[in-house]
């Protein structure tokens, strides 16, 4: 069987350089490539649909018109918000997907109301490491946060434990110790919502582990995806 390739879409706000030492961390072991999205890596003009069944349809549409299913369908990381639009893809072409890859995903409807949203982010942003701030600001900077609140808006209407009980290809949600948006309650409310959804929490980190622990990240989709896809037809 072909190694299979892996797409990583970015998380909001952020670019397609947030994923890159996770993908150089991957290299030949999981083939990455990084496309982005509006709102996710590119910016958002106005009137582009942003909720994760839209952007879900364009990501597949750009996957295949890239040639990347030409291996067979492939694993799908997203971050944070990403996470939702990554896992509609395995729910609305279910044919494009080998596996999924969910870090720090959101949004938890158990925090929804603004105010507890703002303090679980700043607690979390808190607890970054902060040698990493200076490029998370140059993230957020050169997106100039186009679209992100529109964006934030449709991917909270969306409750991803019902996305994700649509599917049944294999699944990683991977999170921080310290990260308040992505929670450990949240990660086993996703993990017992069916068979096939598991859970690796790093060693350090909070919410942005693309760029704050992407060896450590790198290294288990590396195993998840070598175990998870031993046996899985490549179509």
């Amino acid at each position: 069987m072909p190694t299979p390739r892996a797409v990583a879409v970015p998380g909001l706000g952020l670019t397609a350089r947030g994923w890159t030492a996770v993908t150089e961390a991957l290299h030949s072991a999981l083939p990455a490539v990084v496309v982005t999205l509006p709102a996710f890596g590119l910016p958002a003009p106005r009137g582009q649909a942003l909720d994760p069944a839209s952007l879900a349809d364009l990501l597949a549409a750009r996957i295949a018109d890239q040639g990347l299913l030409a291996d067979g369908p492939v694993v799908l990381m997203g971050h944070s918000a990403s996470g939702q639009v990554v896992a509609e893809v395995a729910r609305r072409h279910p044919h494009a997907v080998r596996a999924l890859v969910l870090v720090g995903p959101t949004t938890d409807p158990r925090i929804a109301p603004r105010p507890r949203l703002v303090s679980r982010w700043l607690r979390t942003a808190a607890r970054e490491d902060p040698r990493r701030v200076p490029e998370m600001l140059r993230e957020y900077a050169t997106t100039r946060l186009s679209g992100f609140a529109r964006a934030l808006r449709a991917a909270r209407r969306r409750d991803l434990r019902a996305t994700l009980a649509a599917t049944d290809v294999p699944v990683l949600v991977a999170r921080g110790p310290h990260d308040r948006l992505a929670t450990a309650g949240w990660a086993a409310a996703l993990a017992a919502v069916r068979p096939g959804v598991e859970v690796a929490t790093t060693a350090r980190g909070a919410h942005m582990l693309p760029l704050t622990r992407p060896g450590e990240l790198a290294g288990l989709v590396e195993a998840f995806s070598q175990r998870v896809c031993r046996d899985l037809p490549a179509g």
